[in-house]
């Protein structure tokens, strides 16, 4: 059997005879630039070869590596066919396996057209979402009669709604496509967002947010779901880093539109916050109308009135988009773009027990920063700012959120090394919790207290590379599918108990609150440390099977075995 390991076989390395090494080490280089070591994620090679052995291996690597790394799969129609998509792809016909480009010709065929987009919607979703924190700054608790209790729990609504509606609507955008649902769900929820402006206490305030949580909450799985169709699993941590530095400059060109903006108050007979919700989301609507008509299906369905009847991409760019994306991860060929998941596909994803380690992450790995996050107008409030200085000293805190954001995920992928950063980030947040769970009281001590809240809120947000990692290690697109909206659901999870950590009693120092913050981040950095062992061993155990195959065994596992995605003993889990 194909599973068996031979006592004589070799492990760690693979034997090529003279005349295969030079092709397949084309290919290998092809699949493996930019990931230098054993520890990095792939997807249905034909055989386990590292850079790390390139060397060794006759002179096959003469000549400029970004030359050959994007040759034709190997000639051999046997290994040819694993690669293959399925008849009804979208890009199918542009699949060529023996297609050939330079890295040149690769750069920068997306960014301009897909990513600032996809990015200049994602600020729309967080001007909406976001700028509940503005509005407290404009006293609408008291104009309302309500209390800091009250906002808690009609944060709570939003985020178990935002939860529940997130796994339905990315099933719902793998139906109708990513670039028809997403421009829906914005108008929608900007109608809702709008409406804001006219709520009269708690019944209504509680509504609103509900409604908002129902129509946002696929928005962000929907994004990464049509970024995967563009991207390569490398590119996507980066890409994502820009999508989720969108959600940064949000608050950034917020604090400034709501300076402006509640200076309104009094006008037309409505208070500030009312005219913050009615402008902003009237721009939304803009954004989503707009959006309906911008977005492509795919790289290959770009045509249209809007966006021109030849497309954004001639036919050649066309070829190289399809096949750079299917030779990163072929799996991406298995389904269309307007193929629903099916309850059996659903159950399959659901019960893969490797993802279950990302989910747990997702529901706290961010709660010691959020409390501050959600609560530092109100903390500067209490700590005598007035409205305006409020809004503007936010900004120096997402200032460092961005910079932090953009090198970080850059930086995990230059190293290889993701864990390492995540961890990173609860080291960040000890010692800020610890000054100011320590921090005597008095106005003598407001500017100290400012500094360590502006610091907890810009800390390392490593979001975009365990997003990343989720599409990665999904291994499929139904598990990817489902898996970006699993891991969102577990953040709402952890939104929701960290709205609930600062309590009204516990104001304005919160030693209760800050006390539980420290115990979640000592308990995250046991997490992390044990989830970088469980997938270190589940790729040693897989390479120690797959270097003890022949050839031939492997050829015939490829051919024969039932398993999928990151089941494979070809693939291996990024850590």
């Amino acid at each position: 059997m194909p599973h068996d390991m031979p006592p004589e076989a070799p492990t760690g390395s693979v034997s090529l005879d003279a005349d295969t090494k030079s092709a397949k080490v084309t290919r290998v280089l092809r699949r493996w630039k930019g990931q230098p070591d054993k520890q990095a994620a792939f997807t249905y090679p034909s055989e386990p070869i590292y850079l790390s052995e390139h060397s060794s291996i006759n002179g096959a690597v003469d000549g400029d590596v970004k030359d050959i790394m994007h040759a034709d799969i190997d000639e051999d129609d046997d290994l040819r066919k694993f690669y293959e998509p399925i008849a009804t792809y979208e890009g199918r016909h542009r699949y060529d396996p023996k297609a050939q480009w330079t890295s040149q010709e690769e750069k920068a065929l997306l960014d301009y057209k897909i990513c600032a987009w996809v990015c200049f919607m994602f600020f729309a979703l967080q001007l909406d979402r976001g700028n509940i924190s503005q509005a407290l700054s404009d006293n609408m608790l008291d104009d309302l009669h309500m209390t800091t209790n009250d906002y808690n729990n009609g944060q709570n609504i939003f985020y178990v709604s935002f939860l529940l509606a997130e796994l339905p609507s990315q099933l719902i955008s793998k139906k109708l496509g990513p670039d028809n649902w997403i421009p829906i769900q914005m108008v929608c929820w900007s109608v809702v967002a709008c409406s804001q402006s006219r709520i009269t206490g708690r019944s209504t305030f509680f509504l609103t947010r509900s409604l908002l949580g129902i129509i946002e909450g696929g928005f962000i799985p929907d994004v990464i779901l049509y970024l995967s169709y563009f991207y390569k699993s490398k590119e996507l941590p980066v890409r994502l880093s820009y999508f989720w530095g969108a959600y940064c400059l949000t608050f950034i060109v917020s604090a400034f539109l709501a300076f402006g903006i509640l200076h309104l108050r009094g006008y037309n007979g409505m208070a500030g916050w009312q005219w913050l919700f009615a402008l902003e989301g009237s721009l939304t609507a803009l954004i989503g109308i707009i959006s309906w008509f911008y977005l492509p299906p795919s790289p290959t369905q770009t045509a249209s009135k809007f966006r021109g009847k030849n497309g954004w991409f001639s036919e050649r760019e066309e070829v190289i988009m399809v096949n750079r994306i299917l030779r990163d991860d072929p799996s991406k060929g298995d389904m269309h773009n307007r193929q629903a998941v099916t309850p059996r596909l659903l159950w399959e994803a659901l019960k893969d027990y490797d993802m279950w380690p990302i989910y747990l992450l997702g529901l706290s790995w961010q709660i010691p920063a959020t409390p501050a996050t959600n609560y530092l107008t109100l903390i500067l409030k209490s700590l005598d700012f007035s409205t305006f200085t409020t809004n503007l000293l936010t900004i120096p805190s997402y200032c460092l959120f961005f910079v932090q954001l953009i090198f970080l995920t850059w930086l995990s992928e230059k190293i290889n090394n993701r864990f390492l950063i995540v961890f990173f980030c609860q080291i960040w947040m000890l010692p800020l919790l610890v000054a100011l769970e320590v921090l005597p009281g008095g106005s003598a001590y407001n500017w100290s207290r400012y500094a360590l809240n502006a610091l907890l809120v810009g800390y390392p947000y490593i979001h975009a590379i365990i997003v990343a990692m989720t599409s990665r290690n999904a291994g499929s697109v139904r598990t990817r599918t489902v898996g970006s909206a699993l891991y969102n659901m577990c953040v709402q999870t952890g939104s929701i108990i960290s709205s609930n950590i600062y309590r009204t009693a516990d104001s304005p120092l919160y030693r209760t609150g800050n006390k539980v913050l420290l115990g979640l981040v000592a308990y995250n950095m046991v997490l992390i440390i044990s989830m970088k062992a469980y997938y270190v061993w589940r790729n040693a155990t897989r390479e120690k099977r797959w270097g003890a195959m022949s050839e031939r065994e492997k050829s015939v596992y490829l051919a024969t075995t039932t398993d999928k995605g990151n089941k494979r003993l070809d693939f291996r889990f990024a850590h």
